[in-house]
C-alpha cells in the first residue's frame, strides 16, 4: 500500500540525508558498534549540513521547519541504512530533547538552541534510576534550593549519549515529601563539578549507541537551568511523551520494515529442495502476514503524526501506537530471522544484529505493559 504523507520537500531532504548517511555513517558504524559510541564530531557534521534542530526557529540556527515528517524521514533512514545505523542518536536530540529547549524561556532558548542547532551541544536526557524502572514518582534524585543554585544529589542509569552528550535533562525532585508535584527539570552541563559519568553499559543490542549511568554529587546548578516553573516536570514530561513515544513507534515500524524488506530478498534467492524457500506456502503466508500487519501500522503511524502536526495527539493514541508498533516490531524480526534459518543467527547477516538491537524497542520510552496502563486508565477501568 502506498504511503502519502510527503511531499517533494521531504523527499529532496531524503535524498540529502541518506546521502549523508552514506558519507558520514556507514563507512564507520562497524567501528562504532566495537568502541560502544560513535564519534563526537558526527554531531557537528550533521549540523552544518542542516539536520540537527530543524524544528528551532530559524533565528537559532535551525531549520524553521516544526514537522515531524522531516523527523520521520530521519527516522526511516536510518533504520534502512545498508549498516542499520542504530549507533547514531539524532532522534534522541531532534525528537525527544529538542522540544523541551524550545519550551524554555527567551534567555534559555538564545544560551542553548544554537549549540544544539549546530552540534555542538548534544542532549541528552535523564529519567531512570537504579531500581525504579517507569515509576518515575518514586525517583530520589534531589535538587534541593541554596540560595541561586540546587544542589543536585543522586543517580541515573540507562542514559542514551549519556557519554557523548554536552547538556542532560536532569528530572530530580525539588520537593521531596511530593510526588509527582515535587518534580522539576534542570539542564545540567557536563563540566559541573560533582557530575560524573559512570560506564558505557553493556548491553544486548545497539552497541553503537552509548547508554551511560550518571551520577550526581552536591552539583551546584544555577535556577536559571531550571526548565519551567519548579514542581512542573512531570507536567511537562507527560506533555512531551506523545512526540517521543510516536517517534519510538515509527522507529520499530520503520525497524521492521527495513527487515522485512531484507527478508523478502533472501527468501527470492536462497535455494532448498530445488527451489527459493519464499516459494513455499508457509513462506508465503508469513510473508503475507507481516506485509499485511505493516500497512495497517503505517496507516496508523501516519494518521498519528497528523494529529502531532495540528497538536492534537493525545497521551492516549501516542501509547497506543508505541506499544502495538513495537510489538508488531518484535514479531516480524523474529520471523525473518526464522525464514533465514541458521544463516539468521550468524551476525555477519544483519538480520541478527537487527533482532538484538530491536528487543529493547518494547521496553524504553514506557514498557508495553505501561502504555496499556495508560489507555486502560483512559477507559475508566
Amino acid at each position: 500500500m502506498d504511503r502519502t504523507p510527503y511531499d517533494d520537500a521531504h523527499e529532496m531532504f531524503r535524498a540529502s540525508f541518506r546521502t549523508f548517511l552514506d558519507r558520514e555513517v556507514v563507512p564507520h558504524h562497524e567501528r562504532w558498534e566495537r568502541e560502544g559510541i560513535v564519534d563526537r564530531d558526527l554531531y557537528r557534521r550533521a549540523g552544518e549540513a542542516g539536520f540537527l534542530g530543524f524544528a528551532a526557529p530559524a533565528e537559532y540556527g535551525g531549520g524553521d521547519a516544526p514537522d515531524f515528517r522531516f523527523n520521520m524521514v530521519v527516522l526511516e533512514e536510518l533504520c534502512d541504512a545498508d549498516v542499520l545505523a542504530s549507533g547514531f542518536g539524532i532522534t534522541l536530540h531532534n525528537d525527544v530533547c529538542l522540544p523541551y529547549f524550545l519550551a524554555g524561556d527567551d534567555e534559555q532558548r538564545a544560551r542553548w538552541l544554537p549549540g544544539i542547532c549546530s552540534g555542538e551541544l548534544v542532549t541528552a536526557i535523564a529519567m531512570t534510576e537504579p531500581g525504579i524502572g517507569s515509576d518515575l514518582a518514586s525517583m530520589t534524585t534531589t535538587a534541593i534550593r541554596d540560595g541561586d543554585d540546587y544542589v543536585v544529589n543522586g543517580a541515573k542509569t540507562f542514559i542514551t549519549n549519556g557519554i557523548v552528550s554536552d547538556v542532560v535533562i536532569v528530572a530530580c525532585k525539588t520537593d521531596p515529601s511530593q510526588q509527582h508535584r515535587g518534580m522539576s527539570l534542570l539542564v545540567i552541563e557536563k563540566d559541573r563539578d560533582g557530575f560524573t559519568i559512570g560506564r558505557n553499559l553493556d548491553k544486548l543490542g545497539l552497541h553503537a549507541q552509548d547508554t551511560a549511568e550518571l551520577f550526581f554529587s552536591d552539583v551546584r546548578v544555577p535556577v536559571e537551568n531550571r526548565l519551567g516553573d519548579e514542581g512542573t516536570g512531570f507536567v511537562q514530561l507527560v506533555s512531551k511523551l506523545p512526540q517521543e513515544r510516536l517517534s519510538l513507534a515509527a522507529a520499530g515500524l520503520a525497524h521492521a520494515e527495513s527487515a522485512f524488506g531484507r527478508t523478502l530478498e533472501y527468501v527470492k534467492e536462497r535455494q532448498a529442495f530445488g527451489r527459493p524457500i519464499g516459494s513455499f506456502q508457509n513462506s508465503r503466508f508469513k510473508l503475507a502476514e507481516m506485509r499485511t500487519e505493516l500497512d495497517i501500522g503505517w496507516a496508523f503511524v501516519d494518521r498519528q503524526i497528523e494529529q502531532l502536526n495540528a497538536g492534537t495527539l493525545s497521551a492516549e493514541d501516542a501509547a497506543e501506537s508505541k506499544w502495538w508498533c513495537t510489538e508488531l516490531q518484535q514479531r516480524v524480526l523474529d520471523t525473518c530471522l526464522q525464514l533465514h534459518g541458521g544463516y539468521g543467527y550468524m551476525n555477519e547477516y544483519s538480520i541478527a544484529r537487527a533482532y538484538a538491537d530491536g528487543r529493547v524497542q518494547t521496553i524504553y520510552g514506557g514498557t508495553t505493559e505501561i502504555m496499556k496502563e495508560i489507555i486502560g486508565k483512559s477507559l475508566g477501568v
